[in-house]
């Protein structure tokens, strides 16, 4: 096993690929607040798909400089889980289907009921239907997107705005995160 740690170029270009994608996922969120009625819709799919696509260039940064550097073909490979890989292009598919079944509380056809795949997304959105009815959210989401959001207003210097599309528990942790963050001093030489 190579010990070696990353070469620092490609240590700075993953960051801030990454960077890029957590500031999409954040738009994500943001898209879902309900000022946002009449453009969910497509900015949250922009969004995710920027934010995919973002994380599929650091993957692949990674597995360049691999090749590069005589990783073995199918050791690369597996890392990649190119198994797991769904491509967008095809659209949407019955699991995807049962799934939003599920979350909407509609039935299943019998005929997509007898995929085993589609019954465990369909089960996975009725969890998640249910879960929503909960008052209390998972305290490691709510700190997630707490995070996120305080992050994009401290950055966007829009921290007052958090209360006009946050909830307000989310956004009085989101205006702390946003307090805590120092803005960095400019490097001087």
């Amino acid at each position: 096993m190579e010990s070696t740690p990353m070469p620092e170029p490609l240590r700075r270009a993953i960051h801030h690929l990454v960077s890029e994608g957590v500031q999409n996922c954040q738009e994500v969120l943001r898209y879902t607040e309900p000022d946002q009625a009449h453009t969910w819709k497509r900015m949250t799919l922009y969004r995710a798909t920027d934010a995919a696509d973002t994380m599929d260039m650091v993957a692949m940064l990674i597995a360049a400089y691999c090749e590069h550097t005589g990783m073995a073909a199918d050791t690369l490979q597996g890392y990649l889980q190119v198994g797991q890989q769904t491509i967008r292009a095809h659209g949407t598919d019955e699991e995807d289907r049962s799934h939003v079944a599920g979350l909407m509380g509609e039935a299943l056809s019998y005929e997509a009921m007898r995929a085993p795949t589609n019954r465990m997304r369909y089960h996975r959105g009725q969890r998640q239907a249910e879960q929503a009815q909960q008052p209390e959210d998972d305290p490691g989401k709510l700190f997630t997107e707490a995070v996120l959001h305080g992050l994009k207003a401290k950055l966007c210097d829009e921290v007052d705005a958090l209360d006009t599309y946050l909830p307000p528990r989310m956004a009085t942790m989101a205006r702390r995160v946003a307090e805590a963050l120092e803005v960095p001093e400019p490097a001087t030489a």
